[in-house]
């Protein structure tokens, strides 16, 4: 049991008698960090959540947008960190499943999984590439399973994760928007409990997450069942064109205590349930087993004795077990029996509201030893350069990862995972354009410009498709809250993705902070992980390739920001330097003319300047167009005099590289110029070499097989041979 001395003083003032050991235990799952968040929650307010598409309902565990013509989407994002750091494939699947239910109880068909994912140096730490072979197998096993296609996601790896790992799931779902699942309920209305069996599997589950994690508690990892997933799906589908369901909740953290008093507290209810009317997988558990087991694959309803036949009779076609477990009443109270003995009653919303905390913050002593410069070897050879930052980890091709996946399953999937970002047919002509970002390296050096730039690059990855931003998730990673220096960084960085949010006016329609994420040997870096959807209204922009003669054109400022780059950190191992930060002026109306352009079918295509930077930027339009470019960075829009190794590895946010047929050449100048938008035409795609010069020198010099082989192979033969 994790409850904190102030916590049994505050309980003990409020209730003024003994509790119970169930009492105890729900309320000890209820209130861990990983439920109550109660250390970010009085905090989580600033941030932008309302506009135009958002649709607001009681108890949703996922954010609704409107998408026009009755139509929503919906979208969660969760961690499943410490199970996947102790049984990755299990701990990762379970984290898929648990983010597809939060989708579901919207009442929305689970369409797409996008994941992000963080691991150890997996060039030298076979634990890391161990942790990492089997994450992918369990996120792939699982959607694969169910049909749900994974559509992308984002994969890296640092020091900072060493003996750990970082499972991000999102999910988006859709559906129509007289479909939705109001949630309601009345006096005698009947809880029902459907899904798969409780067991001991994940029993304080909610209360391992919510500490650092020294040992493998291998109970509190839950057990996935990707083919009962598939029943429930169905099921709750059917039963909510049917009508049967009042109110819906997915089992996740605390399982029922959580379930049950948050259902109550959010509808004004009371709820009395019988732990001995559940069904489960093994006998004699004990009553706080059941109350706290977080066994996958289990949905709570709500529905009424006129609805529960039907609820029945679909539960029976679709072979997924159903059982009453209690009753809706009117006096708010979580009324937990076991046959005719009460094991506990309490206020569902004392339950469901844990006492917030007021962390204290200091600005972190590290910040203070970062060097903003180094004196660093010359560089001699920038292809060589160029070579070997294709083939390091985070650069490299993912393909490995995503070959595992099945991206395409429902026939939705137009733009596929490996790109900017991945675009989703919808059934009312619309697209939907996904992505989700983030930069460790940027969030260590500045919390605050390194989280506004993840959020920055999700919402350049959505414009690249065409597609206008209209909703945020995020998910807040970080280690343990009571250290002030840890909790200023988790402070900066909300107030930054607040700030941004605000000024370009995308809502936050959903989220998760986690906290804790410490082995041993430290504290991660600050990992906040930004999800974007945009929507494209009419013909999706299907880029095409750069063919001979197709000139590269620049949109942004490059600026002397190479700190957090992979230049420094892979090529140098310098951790240091100016960290990227995004100017919102300039990123707003880089955004537009992109869109415009695009609008107008002036680019052949469009792919953003991030990770690497310019130079690794160019190179991927030619691996993947399969043709040379000759380029001089002379003309770069810069803030200032750079030298060359900064054009080229500087990750400056708010920069495009767009492909512009010759015959579109002299318009798109104009338009841009006109615009004020910072631009230059750097060069043409021809032939089958790829030439970077500065100042009448030549800096790079390869061919496009040889970094094509870089690329794509550079993670899988780490994997076979590493």
């Amino acid at each position: 049991m994790s409850l904190q001395k102030h916590e049994i003083s505050y309980i003990r003032d409020t209730v003024k008698r003994k509790l119970t050991n169930t009492e105890l235990q729900i309320i000890a799952a209820e209130w861990s960090e990983h439920c109550s968040y109660k250390s970010s929650k009085k905090h989580l307010s600033i941030l932008p959540t309302t506009g135009r598409n958002v649709i607001i309902e009681k108890g949703y565990d996922s954010g609704v947008l409107d998408v026009g013509d009755g139509y929503v989407v919906t979208v969660h994002i969760e961690s499943h960190n410490h199970p996947s750091a102790v049984e990755p494939f299990g701990g990762a699947a379970t984290g898929v499943g648990g983010v597809i239910r939060d989708i579901l109880s919207a009442g929305t068909r689970p369409i797409a999984i996008l994941d992000g994912l963080r691991f150890g140096n997996i060039e030298n730490d076979t634990h890391a590439r161990w942790l990492f072979k089997n994450a992918v197998s369990g996120i792939a096993d699982y959607g694969n399973c169910l049909g749900i296609p994974t559509i992308g996601g984002e994969v890296e790896f640092d020091d900072c994760y060493k003996n750990y790992a970082l499972v991000d799931v999102a999910a988006i779902g859709f559906g129509k928007k007289d479909r939705l699942i109001k949630n309601h309920a009345t006096k005698d209305d009947l809880v029902v409990l459907i899904g798969g069996p409780t067991g001991r599997d994940g029993v304080g589950g909610s209360q391992f997450a919510s500490d650092s994690l020294e040992n493998e508690d291998r109970s509190a990892v839950q057990i996935p069942d990707p083919f009962i997933e598939k029943l429930i799906i169905e099921t709750i589908l059917e039963a909510r064109n049917e009508k049967c369901i009042n109110a819906m909740k997915d089992l996740g953290g605390g399982g029922l205590s959580c379930a049950v008093s948050e259902t109550a507290e959010s509808l004004g209810i009371g709820i009395e349930l019988n732990v001995d009317s559940v069904h489960t997988r093994e006998s004699g558990l004990s009553p706080d087993e059941i109350m706290t087991s977080e066994s996958q694959e289990r949905m709570l309803i709500i529905t009424d004795k006129e609805k529960l036949p039907k609820l029945k009779q679909i539960c029976d076609k679709f072979s997924v077990i159903c059982s009453i477990i209690g009753h809706v009443t009117e006096d708010k109270m979580m009324h937990v029996k076991n046959g005719s003995d009460t094991l506990a009653l309490l206020s569902a919303e004392f339950v469901a509201r844990a006492p917030l905390l007021d962390r204290k913050k200091i600005k972190p002593k590290y910040l203070k030893s970062i060097k903003k410069e180094n004196k660093m070897e010359k560089i001699l050879d920038y292809s060589e350069i160029i070579l070997k930052l294709l083939a390091s980890p985070n650069i490299a091709s993912k393909h490995w990862v995503f070959r595992q996946y099945d991206h395409e399953v429902g026939i939705r999937t137009v733009i596929k995972p490996g790109r900017d970002a991945s675009v989703l047919r919808l059934d009312n002509g619309k697209f939907l354009s996904a992505k989700i970002d983030g930069n460790p390296k940027h969030c260590y050096l500045d919390p605050r410009h390194g989280a506004i730039g993840c959020f920055e690059e999700a919402c350049r990855n959505v414009v690249c498709t065409g597609a206008n931003p209209i909703g945020m998730v995020d998910h807040l990673q970080f280690g343990n809250p009571e250290d002030p220096e840890i909790f200023w960084t988790f402070m900066e960085s909300l107030e930054g993705l607040a700030e941004y949010g605000k000024f370009l006016r995308v809502p936050c329609v959903g989220g998760k902070v986690s906290f804790y994420n410490e082995t041993p040997s430290g504290p991660i870096k600050p990992t906040p992980l930004i999800g974007v959807l945009g929507i494209i209204d009419k013909t999706p922009f299907l880029p095409t390739q750069p063919i001979d003669g197709d000139y590269l054109i620049i949109i942004g400022k490059t600026k002397d920001e190479l700190g957090g780059s992979e230049y420094f950190e892979y090529t140098h191992k310098f951790i240091g330097g100016t960290c990227p930060c995004v100017d919102f002026k300039d990123s707003k109306i880089n955004m537009q003319a992109v869109l415009s352009l695009i609008k107008n079918r002036l680019v052949k295509s469009v792919h953003d300047c991030s990770k690497g930077g310019f130079a690794i930027a160019v190179s991927e339009l030619s691996i993947f167009g399969n043709i040379g470019c000759n380029v001089d960075i002379e003309s770069m829009p810069t803030t200032e005099n750079l030298s060359s190794e900064k054009i080229l590895f500087s990750e400056s946010h708010s920069r495009y590289l767009l492909v512009i047929d010759q015959k579109n050449l002299e318009y798109t100048i104009q338009f841009l110029s006109k615009k004020k938008t910072p631009f230059a035409v750097l060069g043409k795609f021809t032939g089958d070499h790829v030439n970077i010069m500065h100042k009448s020198k030549n800096l790079i010099k390869t061919t496009v097989d040889i970094i094509q082989k870089r690329y794509f192979n550079g993670l899988e033969d780490l994997l076979k041979h590493g």
